[in-house]
C-alpha cells in the first residue's frame, strides 16, 4: 500500500494525504523561495521529522523501560544553504520534563535519539546539532 498521495493545489501549495489514516498535511513554499509561508514547507517538514522521529523512538524505549518522558518539548531550527539550495543543518533542542532521570536512563534516551531512522537517513553533509536539556525551562 502506498504511504501518501499528494495533490498540487497551485500557488506553490500542496496537500499530502496519509492514506492509512486520512490525515492531511498542507505545505507551502517559504517566503524566501517565492511562497506565502502559510504552512510548513517541504524542508520544514524534513527538519521537523528529525525531532519527531527522535521523540518517537525515545517513547518506544521509555515505554519498554517504564521511563516517563511525557511532556518532552522539542524545538527545531532549520538552516538552509545555497548553491545548491538545500538543508545544511538542523538544530534540535530537546527539553526533557523535570524528573529524576538516572544517568543510565539519560544515556539510553540520548543514544536512541541520535540513532533514530531519520537521523540515519539524512545526508551526512547535513549538520545535526542536537542538545538535551534535562530541566525544563
Amino acid at each position: 500500500m502506498n504511504t501518501a498521495e499528494i495533490l498540487y493545489k497551485g500557488g506553490l501549495r500542496a496537500e499530502s494525504i496519509h492514506l492509512r489514516s486520512g490525515n492531511v498535511i498542507v505545505t507551502d513554499a517559504p517566503v524566501d523561495n517565492h511562497g506565502k509561508g502559510e504552512a510548513f514547507s517541504p524542508t520544514d517538514l524534513a527538519a521537523t521529522s528529525l525531532g519527531i522521529c527522535m521523540v518517537t523512538v525515545m517513547g518506544i524505549l521509555a515505554d519498554a523501560h517504564n521511563i516517563d518522558i511525557d511532556g518532552t518539548r522539542i524545538t527545531i531550527m532549520k538552516h538552509m544553504g545555497s548553491d545548491p539550495r538545500r538543508i545544511s543543518g538542523i538544530d534540535v533542542d530537546l527539553y526533557m520534563p523535570d524528573r529524576d532521570y538516572s544517568d543510565k536512563e539519560k544515556k539510553m534516551l540520548e543514544h536512541t535519539a541520535y540513532n533514530c531512522p531519520v537521523a540515519k537517513s539524512l545526508h551526512p553533509d547535513i549538520v545535526q546539532n542536537v542538545k538535551f536539556h534535562w530541566k525544563n525551562l
